[in-house]
C-alpha cells in the first residue's frame, strides 16, 4: 500500500491573510484594503491574498489523492504559526516530508500520520504541512479501503457510524447585512459571525455591537420562515476586553447584558478578550464561564485565540475554560488531531466546534466535514471564503452526500 510518488501544486486560498495587530491598532479601510504599515512579521501589506499548496499522493493504481495546506486569516496572531509562504512550505515538504511519505503504509491512517509527522531537528513540522498532508493521507486510506473518509475516522477511533447531521455555522465577512439576509433565507443553523474586528464595529462601550446583535435577531424574525430559531454567534476578536477592560466580572456583566437584549435566542460570544498567553486565557475564561453559569445566562463563551493546538484544547477543556471550543483546523495541524480534539471536548462535556478559516479551500472544507460528522461535533464552519453561498454549498452538500452513503450502509446492515 505504498505511495509511489508525490506531487506539489501551488494554489490560492479562498480569502486573504490579514495583519490582525495592525487592524487592532486602528488601521482604516479603503474599499477592500486596509491602509497602514504592517506590524505582524511576514506581512508586506495589511491584507495579503491567501495562498495554498496542494499535495498529491500517487497511489499504486495511479490514483492521485490530494490535500491542501494553508494558513488562517489572522496568521501570526494569538500564538499561531507565521504567515504561510508557499515556496518555503514546498521546499520543506520536498526535503523532509516526501521521503517519509514514500515509506508508509497509506492504508493505515493514524500510523501513517504518526510516522510522517515525527519531529525534525527537535521541532514540529509547520502545522499547515500537517494539515494538508493529513487530508491527503485520509483520502488515500478511504480510497484503499473503498469507504468514505468519515468511515476511516470511525474505524481508527472505534466510533459508531454517525447518523446525526452536524449544525452548520456561516460567517458574514464585512458584507454583514446582505450576508445575514442570505443566511436567514437559507435557514442556516448558526449565524452570523459578524467580523467585529475593530473599534468602529464594536463601538464605545460596545454600543455598536449590541445594536448589531439586536438587528440580527429582529431581522431573523422579520424575514425568517416560521419556527426558524438559529443560534446567534458573534466573534468579537477580543474587543470586549480591549474596550471595557480585562476584569472577568466586568466582561461577564457585559455579555449578560448583550444576552438580555435577545432573550429568545441562544447566544455565543467568541473571543471576548485576549489575556496575552494561553495560560492566562484559560484561567480568566474559566472565571467568565463560571460567572455566566452561576447566573444561568443563555450566553456561551467560545474560545479561539490562544487555543490552537491539541495540547491547548486539552488545557481549556479540562479547565472548563469555555462552553464551546473552536477547533481551528489549520492551527491544530493534523486533521487526525481535529478528531482527537472533538473527542477530548466530549470527554470533558464541553462543546466542540470544528472551525477553520475563510482562507481554506474546497478540499480542506470537505475533509473537515468528514471529521465533524464522524466525531459528531456540535457544529462546523461553512468554509472557505466569506461569501456564504459557496461555503454553505460546499460544506452542506458534502455532509448531505456523506449521510446518504452512511444511511445506505446502515440500512444494508439492518437488512
Amino acid at each position: 500500500m505504498q505511495i509511489k510518488d508525490v506531487l506539489l501544486a501551488p494554489g490560492n486560498g479562498a480569502f486573504f491573510y490579514d495583519d490582525q495587530a495592525a487592524i487592532r491598532s486602528g488601521a482604516t479601510q479603503d474599499g477592500f484594503i486596509y491602509v497602514g504599515e504592517p506590524i505582524t512579521p511576514g506581512f508586506t501589506s495589511l491584507r495579503v491574498s491567501a495562498s495554498s499548496l496542494s499535495i498529491g499522493l500517487v497511489l499504486a493504481d495511479d490514483t492521485v489523492v490530494w490535500g491542501d495546506m494553508m494558513g488562517v486569516q489572522y496568521s501570526g496572531a494569538g500564538g499561531r504559526d507565521p504567515l504561510f509562504e508557499t515556496s518555503q512550505m514546498s521546499d520543506l515538504t520536498s526535503r523532509v516530508v516526501v521521503p517519509r511519505l514514500l515509506d508508509v503504509d497509506a492504508s493505515r491512517y493514524l500510523d501513517a500520520c504518526a510516522k510522517v509527522f515525527e519531529h525534525f531537528g527537535h521541532k514540529r513540522l509547520p502545522l499547515a504541512i500537517e494539515y494538508g498532508v493529513s487530508q491527503a493521507l485520509l483520502r488515500a486510506a478511504a480510497h484503499l479501503q473503498r469507504t468514505t473518509m468519515a468511515e476511516v475516522v470511525c474505524r481508527e477511533f472505534n466510533l459508531p457510524l454517525p447518523t446525526r447531521r452536524v449544525p452548520i455555522y456561516c460567517q458574514s465577512g464585512d458584507a454583514r447585512e446582505i450576508n445575514v439576509d442570505k443566511m436567514i433565507l437559507k435557514a442556516v443553523d448558526v449565524l452570523p459571525h459578524g467580523l467585529i474586528n475593530s473599534r468602529q464595529k464594536f463601538g464605545a462601550n460596545g454600543h455598536a455591537f449590541m445594536e448589531f446583535v439586536k438587528w440580527v435577531a429582529m431581522r431573523t424574525r422579520d424575514i425568517g420562515r416560521p419556527g426558524y430559531q438559529p443560534v446567534l454567534h458573534f466573534d468579537v476578536y477580543g474587543w470586549v476586553g480591549q474596550e471595557i477592560g480585562l476584569e472577568p466580572q466586568i466582561i461577564a456583566d457585559f455579555i449578560c447584558k448583550v444576552a438580555d437584549t435577545v432573550p429568545d435566542f441562544l447566544l455565543n460570544i467568541e473571543s471576548p478578550a485576549d489575556f496575552g498567553s494561553t495560560q492566562a486565557q484559560a484561567e480568566n475564561y474559566a472565571k467568565i464561564v463560571s460567572i455566566l453559569d452561576d447566573r444561568g445566562s443563555s450566553a456561551r463563551i467560545v474560545v479561539d485565540e490562544r487555543c490552537n493546538t491539541l495540547e491547548d484544547i486539552r488545557l481549556f477543556a479540562e479547565a472548563k475554560a469555555a462552553h464551546l471550543v473552536q477547533i481551528k483546523t489549520p492551527d491544530v495541524g493534523s486533521i487526525a488531531d481535529t478528531a482527537r480534539a472533538v473527542l477530548l471536548c466530549k470527554e470533558n462535556k464541553i462543546g466542540a466546534y470544528v472551525g477553520g478559516s475563510c482562507t481554506e479551500t474546497d478540499l480542506s472544507a470537505q475533509a473537515s466535514v468528514h471529521i465533524s460528522v464522524a466525531t459528531q461535533a456540535d457544529m462546523m464552519l461553512a468554509k472557505p471564503g466569506m461569501g456564504v453561498d459557496e461555503a454553505f454549498s460546499i460544506v452542506g452538500n458534502e455532509q448531505n452526500r456523506l449521510l446518504a452513503i452512511l444511511n445506505r450502509r446502515a440500512s444494508k446492515n439492518v437488512s
